[in-house]
Parts: C-alpha cells; sequence; structure tokens
C-alpha cells in the first residue's frame, strides 16, 4: 500500500506524478543535479518515462529536463 508523503527516489515515480525534491544523494552527480535546478523543496512533475524506465522527463520550474535512471535515483523526492 503506497503511503501518501513516503520519500522515495525520483526513478520510482510514474508519468503523471508529481513530488517535492527534500534531498540529493551526496555523490559525483550531486553537484550537476544541482546545477540543472534539482534543488530541495523544488516541485516536479513526472512527464514521460521511456519503456525500460530510461530515461525520465521531469517538468522543473518552467523546463523540461531528461534524467538517466542513475541520476533520476540520485534525487529522493516526497509524493
Amino acid at each position: 500500500m503506497k503511503q501518501p508523503h513516503s520519500v522515495v527516489p525520483l526513478g520510482k515515480l510514474r508519468a503523471g506524478e508529481t513530488a517535492v525534491i527534500v534531498d540529493l544523494e551526496k555523490g559525483d552527480l550531486t553537484l550537476k543535479l544541482m546545477e540543472m535546478g534539482l534543488l530541495p523543496g523544488e516541485k516536479i512533475f513526472v512527464d514521460m518515462v521511456a519503456p525500460l524506465g530510461d530515461p525520465i522527463s521531469i517538468k522543473i520550474g518552467n523546463y523540461l529536463l531528461s534524467l538517466r535512471k542513475e541520476e533520476a535515483n540520485a534525487v529522493l523526492v516526497r509524493r
């Protein structure tokens, strides 16, 4: 059963879901993700997910961003 406010990696969301970024996993991708606008508190909308789950297209702010599954899983979001 899905809990309404659970924290999950962005890569687990499905197309059409919205979430708020709560944290980024620390690692090599952290700075790159932050430079792309993925900051805690930002609201995102999952626009599309490729059939095998990679890449994922999200809307953040006024633009669409495409992320590889590895990058998306480094972003922790609250549904």
